[in-house]
């Protein structure tokens, strides 16, 4: 599909019961949920299908979780449509590239579940609970953004975190410096919205997350890439596999690039995308960065149902 692009969700897209009826329906899709549940040596679909939600919700659950779930709705979807052709591209928000890099054969599933799992306990460890925040600043600029974090850190890390969409960006720090920004922001008349978050992602305080990371992702071997990621380091196609362990690394501590990501992939011809995973939410950003893209949410039997009649 030279056209298309797969688009995979990340950490804040999970709940509980997500997938339950492609489990039931898929034999493919259970046999993903047996791996990573061996993978991991513990019942993570159980948790997945019954809860409770606040343990679902921790970053070392959440991670292994979606990664799991993305990869058996596409397995879902390849066994009900065997002539589901590889896109010409894929990208995936902060953790979902991890999800991408699964579908592209560079990593195996195992592999993946593991390593974001030891992701998910590393970035919660590198902050102390309740030193770091995330705020949403809408109907900003990124060099509006850019400025108010520099006025509000007064020696305190803080930095734009995810460019998600126009006049949607997030950013992450020192608790403080992140209040001090949001009030600025809303004196001004913008509008700031604080994330319910367990840590300050993407921004210089998960350096030692990254470190972490590192040391986890030296056991996996990356073999060659089916088709190119579009990196969120740098919202462009990566098909190197001997890259592909640098940019995770970097991306625990940089800025997801989600617009510019967007944007790449239309000017690479790409017009139609599957978001594969839970959620709808990069369905939602799509229309926002660019109306001409047409992008369709694959979450459940029924959709992908949907998306067999519809588009096929």
């Amino acid at each position: 599909m030279l056209n298309t692009a797969w688009l995979f969700p990340g950490q804040g897209a999970q709940s509980v019961g997500m997938a339950r009826d492609i489990f039931q329906q898929s034999a493919a899709a259970r046999d993903v949920f047996t791996r990573a549940d061996a993978a991991l040596r513990e019942p993570l679909s159980k948790l997945i299908f019954e809860g409770p939600e606040e343990e679902l919700t921790l970053t070392e659950n959440a991670q292994p979780a979606i990664v799991t779930v993305s990869i058996a709705i596409l397995a879902a979807l390849q066994e009900r449509l065997p002539s589901f052709a590889s896109p010409a591209y894929a990208a995936g928000h902060s953790l979902g590239e991890y999800s991408a890099l699964v579908a592209s054969g560079a990593m195996a599933l195992e592999d993946a579940v593991r390593v974001v799992r030891a992701r998910g306990k590393a970035m919660q460890a590198a902050v102390p609970t309740d030193a770091g925040a995330m705020a949403a600043f809408i109907g900003l600029t990124p060099e509006q953004v850019e400025a108010f974090c520099r006025e509000a850190a007064c020696g305190e890390v803080i930095a734009p975190a995810n460019f998600n969409a126009p006049g949607q960006i997030v950013i992450a720090g020192a608790r403080g410096a992140v209040m001090r920004a949001s009030e600025l922001v809303e004196a001004r008349g913008g509008k700031a919205i604080p994330l319910k978050v367990s840590a300050p992602f993407h921004c210089m305080l998960m350096k030692p997350a990254g470190a972490a990371l590192e040391r986890a992702l030296a056991s996996v071997t990356m073999a060659s890439l089916a088709f190119p990621i579009v990196s969120n380091v740098e919202a462009q196609p990566n098909q190197d596999a001997a890259r592909v362990s640098t940019l995770l690394v970097d991306q625990v501590h940089s800025p997801v690039r989600w617009e510019e990501s967007m944007r790449e992939l239309r000017k690479l011809g790409v017009t139609r995308a599957f978001e594969i995973g839970p959620g709808k939410v990069l369905s939602g950003l799509a229309k926002r960065i660019d109306k001409e893209m047409r992008c369709v949410s694959i979450f459940d039997m029924d959709s992908i149902e949907r998306a067999c009649g519809a588009v096929f």
